[in-house]
């Protein structure tokens, strides 16, 4: 008997050791709509869509709702970065962030690994590392990127500045050639580019040529990007997710300005390399918040429950069974709802009525029931848990979780 459980081991371990290594490369083009993309299918992106699928999506949050988020562009990488929106990561703007490090991003979750798990980032904004993700702070556990390309926005000696913004597409471009040798050589298990002139293009001259322009020039840029990617899956055993998406949309008058909640500002796209997607990508629920949960579901990482009941996404990959979770009130009764795909899934309801999350603390949450996930809603009365004004409600099934708030 020994020996055979020793053989088992022993082949469970082959099996590990031969299983293809994944990695994730995600790449933010700022400020580009939809429409631009589907009239001027650039060529590389539309390469990397022809592996997988292109999709519109939204950012914003819920319109109206406790939810609804600036469609600004630091506001859309850490919408991004935590799979939260502005209610709960707090960056409301450009200048003067003031994150809520309690949200953590991709880069915390992946050092919080028990496994190492290597990070990089290109950027031709150095504010995405020292603010966004906080490298270095106290607030986020002194998060270390391992690989750093950025910084050369502030070198003005390399790069001064140049009229129309010139001189941030040549950043760009610094940015991409970096990021392709990195990858190529050093293949880190996280990586992150962002990519800033198509947005300048934009807000100098508004939708037009110039703008059609900056768009074909960054999808030339990227082309060594993927090229690197394309020889590590050859070379090596490792089986990558690239995911490319923009920030926001822009005004639909002119194209130069955004931050607003109109349609056109709210419209983003995302594309990925991955064919097996779920019904998460095609459903008009694709968001921003979507991509944290599907890059920790790609690289199989382990995500503590308090952390998923914050998470305002879902993942496009893997299983999927529920999602849009609503509310509905009716004097102290709550009747919580959501839609349904397939499985025959048992769906766990839970409240808490306190928001320790928010400032690092933690909630205390009650398991209210558990229904067929196929119900399709649940119906609370709220005297069960006091005058409390405020409630966070959890439905979760071994597949998905989605969480709301009542306020």
């Amino acid at each position: 008997m020994n020996k055979y459980i020793a053989t088992l081991a022993l082949a469970f371990i082959a099996t590990l050791l031969s299983a293809q290594q994944k990695k994730t490369l995600f790449v933010i083009v700022d400020g580009i709509i939809p429409e631009h993309m589907e009239r001027l299918q650039p060529p590389t992106m539309m390469e990397i869509a022809k592996q997988g699928y292109y999709q519109r999506a939204y950012c914003g949050g819920e319109l109206g709702g406790y939810s609804q988020t600036p469609t600004i562009s630091a506001v859309g990488y850490t919408n991004i970065l935590t799979g939260t929106w502005v209610n709960k990561h707090n960056v409301k703007g450009n200048e003067k962030q003031k994150p809520n490090y309690n949200y953590p991003t991709i880069f915390r979750i992946a050092k919080d690994q028990r496994r190492p798990v290597t990070t990089a980032i290109y950027s031709s904004w150095t504010d995405n590392r020292t603010v966004l993700l906080g490298e270095g702070k106290a607030d986020t556990r002194n998060l270390k990127i391992d690989y750093v390309f950025d910084g050369y926005d502030i070198d003005q000696e390399k790069y001064p500045k140049q009229k129309d913004d010139l001189h941030i597409q040549a950043i760009d471009g610094r940015v991409c050639e970096e990021a392709a040798r990195c990858l190529k050589e050093n293949a880190p298990d996280l990586n992150w580019i962002y990519l800033w002139y198509t947005d300048d293009a934009f807000h100098i001259h508004g939708n037009g040529k110039a703008a059609d322009h900056s768009i074909m020039v960054t999808d030339q840029q990227l082309k060594p990007v993927w090229e690197a990617v394309k020889y590590r899956e050859r070379n090596f055993d490792e089986k990558w997710l690239v995911i490319v998406l923009t920030d926001h949309g822009r005004e639909s008058r002119w194209g130069k300005g955004h931050g607003g909640q109109s349609a056109s500002e709210r419209s983003v796209w995302v594309i990925t390399n991955q064919k097996k997607v779920n019904g998460q990508f095609f459903r008009p629920t694709l968001s921003h918040a979507d991509i944290n949960p599907t890059i920790c579901e790609w690289m199989n990482f382990e995500v503590p429950r308090d952390i998923q009941f914050e998470q305002d996404g879902i993942s496009f990959l893997g299983k999927t069974d529920i999602y849009d979770l609503q509310t509905e009130t009716y004097d102290r009764t709550v009747t919580l709802s959501w839609k349904y795909q397939g499985g025959n899934e048992k769906a766990e309801i839970y409240v808490a009525t306190t928001n320790h999350f928010n400032t690092g603390g933690k909630d205390l949450w009650t398991k209210v029931a558990e229904v067929p996930a196929k119900e399709c809603k649940y119906e609370l009365d709220l005297d069960r848990f006091g005058k409390s004004g405020f409630y966070k409600f959890v439905v979760k099934t071994p597949h998905v979780t989605l969480n709301r708030w009542l306020r």
